[in-house]
């Protein structure tokens, strides 16, 4: 059974209900049907407990993914089974891999949040009203200059954005109508999980943080090397307009429903990878066990949530949870995709080189509490599971292994009681780089602890733009680090371990209005191409015009 037929045959509650569960009433909450609904955000002042904080990380990635989301559903559904009021915040699915090779991001099998076809398409309309609002700003840009340019545009550096995995729109030339005051230039389009707004939509605390955040966006530069700001373009009021609706955050449930709140959704390979502050905030608010997520693996998405998102909110997590498979280390340790299932010890036995980097990191440079969860799949073998728990206990890590997406909260019950006796153990999270650092040092702390590089190459676009941020006192920003989730190198055919290699910093972008500037590494694209044979060859409509294909 796939995972879209288990989420229809799913006992869905009212969503007023879940709402009730959590302690809000109807007049918190705003309804899209019977299963969505939007909460207002004001609901973060009906309590100041604080909950535990989890989050759920991974090692590097195969293309499927290692079911980091299923995982955190089957957690927080098992924490509900021994009685802890558990709260899910997740980030919300974009389009573009709906269509490509990663599918959904709703969980799988028993494990899953729903309406699962709702939310891994247009949901409640969050990503297109972040789109619209990116895409009204860069208009605007043009139109300005068409209409005199009295800010003295030199320099655009903010681009146009879409919810689709699409190569040709990567490099463009726009302005090619011919008008008067028209110029040509080249540019290019992001995917939405990438732009600014929505790395500001997550990040601001509430509406006036957001318009803050909005008004400092550096949309360009002057011909004296200065920043021109959103704010200057006199525009930030419409754009709050559109994003009015969309900074509430969402209200879902899990098959078993335990509620979920889920809002924002940027990558952590070219974005921070993490849900919405709001979101975060009000289900720490609400509940006593928060499970979260971070996109990709440690090296990626748990690095920015500790050093941009903890550090903006000034959160401490309780415990943190890295999500491993036998299918993962395999393919780390050299086996093909096309033999991922076949049984092999000795590709297993290479690949653990990857997760003991990723739990190596977790314990020793951000002081975390760790705990290893193993996604079972039908595939794995007794000896190959047999191996991996004797090499992980031999090394005094605990590990669980954990079957929800066959059995829902019941497969995560030994790892929800540990995660509960780990959250009673105190950390104190360390950052890897100080902000007062140099923009250099924020860059080779970063590729040389976490990554394991021996050290940085600069291209001459990189360390120009270094210049003009420091010319504008704009460099004591955190960092968000663009690579290829695929390695710890920026080759993401590098899949062990690798040793002796520098990283490569090809470009720099300011993103001022989110609060951190990006390092764009290697042959990494802030556009997504689709694979040769998408996932939008097999979705389609039943003669009863139900979604069919969706995964």
């Amino acid at each position: 059974m796939i995972d879209l037929e288990i989420a229809k045959q799913a006992n869905l509650k009212n969503i007023l209900d879940i709402a009730k569960d959590l302690g809000l009433k109807e007049d918190y909450v705003e309804l899209y049907g019977n299963f969505k609904a939007k909460i207002n955000i004001s609901a973060n002042k009906i309590s100041n407990k604080k909950g535990k904080l989890i989050l759920v990380t991974a090692i590097s990635p195969t293309p499927m993914g290692e079911g980091k989301t299923t995982v955190s559903i089957g957690l927080a559904d098992a924490l509900r089974l021994i009685g802890k009021k558990s709260i899910l915040a997740l980030r919300e699915p974009s389009i573009g891999p709906v269509f490509g090779i990663k599918g959904g991001a709703t969980g799988g099998g028993y494990a899953q949040i729903a309406p699962m076809e709702d939310i891994n398409l247009h949901f409640t309309g969050d990503f297109h009203a972040i789109e619209t609002a990116n895409n009204l700003l860069a208009s605007c840009i043009d139109n300005h200059i068409y209409s005199g340019n009295e800010l003295d545009f030199k320099e655009i550096c903010f681009k146009r954005c879409i919810d689709l995995n699409d190569r040709a729109l990567r490099k463009i030339e726009i302005n090619l109508s011919k008008e008067k005051n028209v110029i040509p230039r080249m540019d290019g389009f992001d995917i939405t999980a990438a732009s600014e707004i929505m790395a500001i939509f997550c990040l601001a605390k509430d509406i006036d943080d957001l318009r803050k955040r909005l008004e400092n966006i550096i949309v360009g530069y002057n011909s004296k090397n200065r920043p021109i700001y959103a704010k200057n373009l006199n525009i930030i009021g419409a754009l709050l307009v559109v994003l009015k609706d969309a900074i509430k955050p969402n209200l879902v449930q899990t098959l078993e429903n335990t509620p979920a709140i889920v809002h924002g959704g940027p990558f952590a390979n070219i974005a921070h990878g993490c849900n919405s502050v709001i979101a975060t905030n009000l289900a720490m608010n609400l509940g006593d066990y928060i499970i979260t997520e971070a996109g990709f693996g440690s090296d990626l998405g748990a690095e920015k949530f500790f050093d941009i998102k903890c550090r903006n909110e000034n959160l401490n997590p309780n415990c943190v949870v890295c999500v491993a498979t036998i299918r993962g280390l395999k393919y780390h340790g050299g086996q093909k995709i096309s033999d991922i299932e076949k049984e092999d010890i000795s590709s297993l036995e290479i690949g653990l080189k990857n997760l003991y980097k990723h739990i190596y990191n977790l314990k020793n440079e951000f002081k975390q509490n760790v705990i290893v969860a193993i996604n079972k799949f039908p595939t794995d073998t007794d000896k190959e599971l047999e191996f991996l728990r004797n090499n992980l206990e031999k090394n005094n890590i605990l590990v669980n292994f954990v079957d929800v997406w066959k059995k829902g909260g019941k497969g995560a019950i030994e790892l929800a009681k540990n995660v509960e006796k780990s959250c009673n153990i105190s950390s104190s999270l360390n950052y890897i780089y100080d902000l007062e650092d140099s923009l250099e040092d924020k860059i080779e702390k970063v590729c040389k602890k976490i990554y394991g590089a021996d050290g940085t190459i600069y291209s001459r676009e990189a360390l120009d733009e270094i210049d003009k941020l420091k010319l504008n006192s704009l460099d004591k920003l955190p960092i968000c680090i663009a690579k290829t989730q695929y390695s710890f190198s920026d080759n993401p055919k590098e899949l062990n371990i690798c040793k002796n290699f520098k990283i490569n910093i090809k470009n720099i972008e300011i993103k001022n209005g989110a609060g951190f500037i990006v390092i764009k590494t290697g042959k990494i694209y802030s556009m997504p191409g689709l694979p040769k044979k998408p996932a939008a060859e097999i979705i389609d409509l039943d003669e009863n015009g139900n979604i069919i294909g969706l995964y």
